[in-house]
């Protein structure tokens, strides 16, 4: 693709979400605008579907809305409530270390920088990123599967893992996309931009994909 249809392409996305379901995670965000929520509704998300992040998190949240309130559960109380997350067992040991380690170093309050919100063990990059541009509307750009397959399908980075998809993309996206990009190719991923056998025929911006990668569509 010509890095400058980038423009163009992100405005097509914008109008082809309005047709979508949100990410349940910028849904949140937009509703509520809390950092904790954010994270903790992604620490859930991983590996999970929308539906059952999203009906996971308000279980939660309807038992404590705070670290000190999530350390006042057990943790068996915690894997009820978010059962069947992914890994629930697991995200119930996460959320209570987190919530401790936000009550001992940061006053109760999630930090604003991607580097001190991967100092928590369970939180990787994508989290980060995703805390940081949705709950503080800071410099984050979030890069799951759909971002770096898009973004290598289109041609407009050439890279082989999510981290080196990042590094890219923040040498050459314009920062007023970074925070919406993610929210953008999540629900164009799900729905057009497949990963085997894309709706090619149905795609808004065709006409600016380079296909790398694709051998059969639809």
């Amino acid at each position: 693709m010509d890095d400058r249809d980038i423009d163009e392409i992100v405005r097509l996305l914008e109008r082809e979400l309005l047709k979508r379901e949100i990410p349940i995670v910028t849904r949140l965000a937009e509703e509520h605008r809390d950092p904790f929520e954010i994270l903790i509704s992604t620490l859930l998300s991983l590996r999970t579907k929308d539906e059952v992040t999203a009906a996971a998190t308000e279980r939660l949240f309807a038992l404590a809305s705070t670290p000190a309130g999530m350390l006042r559960l057990s943790e068996e109380r915690i894997q009820k409530a978010i059962y069947p997350v992914g890994f629930y067992r697991n995200k119930a040991e996460t959320i209570r270390r987190v919530c401790r380690e936000l009550i001992d170093r940061f006053q109760s309050r999630v930090p604003e920088s991607i580097e001190e919100l991967l100092t928590f063990k369970g939180v990787g990059r994508k989290t980060a990123n995703l805390v940081v541009s949705l709950g503080f509307n800071g410099a984050g750009i979030c890069v799951d599967t759909h971002v770096h397959r898009i973004s290598n399908r289109w041609g407009y980075v050439r890279t082989k893992n999510p981290e080196e998809t990042e590094i890219a993309l923040r040498a050459k996206l314009p920062p007023k996309y970074w925070h919406r990009f993610n929210t953008l190719l999540v629900a164009f991923g799900r729905n057009i931009c497949r990963p085997i056998s894309p709706l090619c025929s149905r795609c808004p911006v065709t006409a600016h994909c380079d296909r790398i990668g694709v051998t059969k569509s639809r």
